[in-house]
């Protein structure tokens, strides 16, 4: 595996002793720290810190929050010695670290994400890991991926799994339409286009395009919900199919084929399996767009971090077996279903990446 600067000497170079056995306690407790975090969220104490650049007391943390002084003093110790706040001659002010967390929109959505949907079902990541399979959805009912149960999530988790979503790809969608509809455009497949924003946004973008969705069949009936009355709407179509099957072929006839933050929901033997039959669907004049964020050509490291960590939610809970892919990874699955990448866009979004396909 080859890592581009700077993961490249960042992932090379260990801690110092001191720094390592911080971090593995950070680890260790974790889960606390986490949960600390949040209460300290909900509870607005984040921004009452954020409010009075002067500092408050405990006491005065506690009239203003209208908890008790146990549980404020609790809250507030194990976010000193965690570093997201700082005790100046008995007042407490907001470390930068607690600024991100009520200031950082992706901070706030990761840990929404992590809260909501993830918390419970990561404890079964170990039986997830063996068995190849999200045994953490269980916590939320019986499907065997958590797609084919989204729709019936209690509405905090689709809140919380939608935001999450919407977030990562939604601020790519305006720099790829460029490059998208660069290449003159007139019929898209989006594949896997879930609630449609995709769609919405071609059809705004372009008044003469018609875009297609394929997706499974409830998931299309919450798309049509969702583009119900939006302008364009009657140049978004659906397309039902389920993906896994190896017998679905797709439709013919599309200029571009669209796929956004979709074939990390899949094992690279079923990237290969949808990406060949999408390529019998092409000519040699169609394209097909990847829209992902690999983590190995993110511009900060933070990214990265945090892309490889959210693998683990396709693990636990979404199907056992998918990941944020590395991207040659990604490269060797196209070519092995007859695909050749002709171009990769950095860069779009929060830290997407454009991989352009077409028939080799």
């Amino acid at each position: 595996m080859e890592l581009n600067s700077p993961q490249k000497e960042i992932y090379a170079k260990d801690r110092k002793a001191l720094a390592a056995q911080r971090l593995a306690q950070e680890i260790a407790f974790g889960p606390v720290v986490f949960q600390v975090a949040r209460l300290m969220v909900k509870f607005g104490i984040f921004q009452m810190l954020d409010d009075n650049p002067g500092g408050l007391t405990l006491e005065e943390i506690t009239e203003k929050s209208k908890l008790s002084r146990y549980g404020v003093q609790c809250l507030m110790e194990s976010s000193l010695t965690s570093g997201t706040v700082l005790l100046k001659d008995g007042r407490f002010f907001l470390a930068k670290a607690g600024w991100f967390l009520i200031h950082d929109d992706m901070v706030r959505v990761n840990m929404d994400f992590n809260h909501d949907v993830n918390y419970l079902g990561l404890f079964n990541l170990e039986e997830s890991i063996i068995n190849g399979k999200p045994e953490g959805l269980k916590v939320f009912g019986n499907w065997p991926t958590i797609y084919e149960g989204l729709s019936q999530l209690p509405p905090q988790v689709q809140n919380s799994w939608f935001g999450f979503d919407h977030y990562y790809s939604d601020c790519s969608f305006e720099e790829a339409l460029n490059i998208v509809f660069g290449n003159g455009t007139s019929t898209l497949l989006d594949v896997g286009g879930n609630t449609g924003r995709f769609a919405q946004k071609c059809v705004e973008f372009n008044d003469k395009v018609n875009v297609t969705i394929m997706d499974l069949p409830q998931q299309l009936e919450l798309m049509r919900k969702a583009v119900a009355g939006s302008k364009g709407e009657d140049r978004i179509h659906g397309h039902g199919a389920n993906l896994l099957d190896d017998s679905v072929p797709f439709p013919t006839g599309f200029d571009a084929i669209w796929m956004s933050q979709f074939l990390d929901c899949f094992s690279e033997k079923e990237i290969i399996s949808i990406v060949s039959r999408a390529a019998k669907s092409m000519d040699s004049h169609s394209r097909l767009y990847i829209n992902e964020p690999f983590w190995d050509r993110q511009r900060f490291e933070t990214s990265s971090y945090c892309l490889t960590q959210i693998s683990l939610y396709f693990t636990a809970m979404a199907n056992g077996n998918s990941k944020m892919y590395y991207s040659h990874d990604m490269i060797r699955c196209v070519e092995t279903a007859g695909l050749t990448v002709e171009a990769i866009h950095d860069g779009l979004g929060t830290g997407h990446c454009l991989m352009v396909c077409k028939k080799k």
